[in-house]
């Protein structure tokens, strides 16, 4: 029944993305995975989605020989290839690494951000406490990404900004602040609500302090919250 809903999400999936003018193969399933379309541990059939882009099967194997690299995909002889399933602890050693990488991008963008930067940032927490109050699940755990990359942007690290990317593309098709209670968003809304006036008041100090304090909760609340459902993935 679960690899029936599964395999459904993402032929739903892949038939919204290659409607109209169609995404290239890799970039139309790293879209697919990253949105949830595609939970963790989902075969992903290279004829079926050879079938939906309208190519052969050889792009089809190579964009996601390409996105196994990335650690979106992985791949067993004869198994074929499926998203990537982190367990609980890899996904607390992505979330600590992701931490530090942006407590060091956050430290130099308190020193670097301008007012637009602020005002994005701004603007950008102000949507995520919309999706909130709208209940939307999937618009939160979106607005999330987009609120702490508008923090981090001011930094002007390219290759820094990059790794954060790349570390929170892997956990990203778990979909976790979907899972968020109402209790566990509350506590994330002051730490949002602190990060951004740190930010404001250009703080770096308490910026980082106030960064360390919210990947904690990110670990202890989303990360065992998914621990003690047994699954990595809940089926939503």
């Amino acid at each position: 029944m679960v690899s029936s809903r599964r395999s459904d999400r993402l032929m739903a999936a892949l038939t919204e993305i290659t409607s109209g003018t169609p995404p290239t193969v890799v970039d139309g399933l790293r879209q697919v995975i990253l949105d949830g379309g595609a939970p963790p541990g989902s075969p992903l059939p290279v004829a079926t989605i050879a079938d939906k882009f309208k190519v052969s099967p050889i792009p089809v194997r190579e964009a996601l020989k390409r996105l196994v690299g990335e650690g979106l995909v992985g791949h067993q002889t004869n198994g074929g290839y499926f998203v990537a399933q982190l367990t609980a602890d890899e996904l607390r050693e992505i979330y600590f690494v992701r931490g530090v990488l942006e407590q060091a991008a956050l430290a130099r963008a308190a020193e670097t951000a301008g007012p637009a930067d602020i005002e994005a940032a701004r603007a950008a927490h102000e949507s995520l406490l919309r999706a909130s109050e709208f209940s939307d699940a999937r618009a939160y755990h979106q607005q999330s990404r987009v609120f702490h990359r508008a923090l981090i942007a001011p930094c002007g690290m390219q290759r820094l900004l990059h790794m954060v990317e790349s570390t929170w593309n892997v956990t990203e098709p778990f979909q976790l602040m979907r899972v968020a209670t109402p209790e566990m968003v509350a506590q994330l809304h002051i730490d949002h609500e602190q990060l951004l006036t740190a930010m404001t008041g250009r703080d770096a100090q308490t910026l980082i302090a106030v960064a360390k304090s919210h990947h904690a909760h990110l670990e202890s609340i989303i990360v065992d919250s998914v621990t003690k459902l047994g699954v990595a993935h809940p089926e939503t």
